[in-house]
């Protein structure tokens, strides 16, 4: 079981960025929070329907409902959604790549959210893998920004980057505090877990979501419902993707999970070059060759 998080992450990274293909194909019909949406209106149905198999093919007893776990699971969600929302405002900043790239320093400040919140700790060499993971991705992040990376590092006090900071900081949160809930109900094991973990949060943030589309862009929850079909795509991958992540968020610290996860910028790498025959840039295969090396200092050491 203590290696099973590794595959569980890689899928769920991979199920991750077909997720974000098909939400970034959606964008334009729905607007951002429309697209942003789908990804929990339309898949909690899948959640709970695992959740289901689980209870009634295999026979796992359902967890009980629990003070801490729903704190855990309010916070994470709300955490997950204000995450994206700040992503979502550098879209209309000046230097988007600055904040996306800053964003990503969400792997170390999981590692402290985990320390202070769960108590968990994690080895010297874990630490230096997530440090030279952080610096590949932000490498690949920065090699198509016009700055390059030494602007991206000279605009770390600019709003931009603050935003993607802040950003990173409610994935990070979100991302611990999925673990903390998942782990305080105890009883079958980290399937079931897990499985009932997403599933509350998944309804949660839906009900949210559609309670701010209603009040903010009625018409908004009309576009989300005429887009079915590609929404239910989006609502399938995401919600395998977040099977993976939560179970092995379940299984082992987030902050390892988070970054292993990174490798997801190698698949969308790859894809560019294979799938759309882009020239890959010098400082993006320096990225990914920095990735792979933190990735396997991570696992091995």
């Amino acid at each position: 079981m203590t290696l099973l998080w590794i595959p569980l992450t890689i899928a769920a990274a991979f199920l991750q960025n077909v997720r974000s293909a098909l939400q970034k194909h959606l964008k334009g019909e729905l607007g951002t929070i429309g697209a942003t949406f789908v990804r929990f209106g339309y898949g909690f149905p899948f959640a709970l329907l695992y959740l289901a198999a689980l209870v009634l093919l295999f026979d796992f007893e359902l967890p009980r409902l629990n003070q801490n776990f729903l704190m855990f699971a309010a916070v994470g969600g709300l955490a997950q959604i204000l995450a994206t929302a700040l992503l979502v405002t550098l879209f209309d900043a000046r230097n988007f790549a600055v904040g996306t790239t800053y964003s990503k320093t969400e792997t170390v400040q999981a590692a402290v959210f985990a320390l202070v919140f769960l108590g968990e700790t994690i080895s010297t060499a874990a630490t230096v893998g997530i440090l030279v993971s952080l610096v590949g991705v932000m490498a690949i992040s920065a090699a198509r920004a016009p700055t390059g990376l030494a602007g991206i590092a000279k605009s770390w006090l600019a709003r931009p980057a603050l935003i993607g900071m802040a950003s990173g900081a409610f994935f990070g949160i979100a991302a611990v505090s999925y673990r903390g809930a998942s782990l305080s109900l105890g009883g079958d094991g980290f399937l079931v877990q897990a499985s009932f973990t997403l599933a509350v949060v998944l309804v949660f943030q839906t009900v949210v979501m559609a309670t701010f589309m209603a009040l903010r862009d009625p018409d908004e929850i009309r576009r989300v419902i005429k887009a079915w079909r590609v929404a239910g795509l989006v609502g399938l991958s995401g919600a395998v993707a977040s099977i993976g992540w939560f179970t092995a968020m379940t299984i082992q610290n987030a902050a390892l999970v988070r970054a292993l996860g990174q490798v997801e910028l190698v698949f969308t790498i790859a894809a560019s070059v294979l799938i759309f025959r882009e020239k890959i840039l010098r400082l993006e295969l320096t990225g990914i060759i920095l990735v792979v090396a933190g990735i396997i200092i991570l696992l091995l050491l």
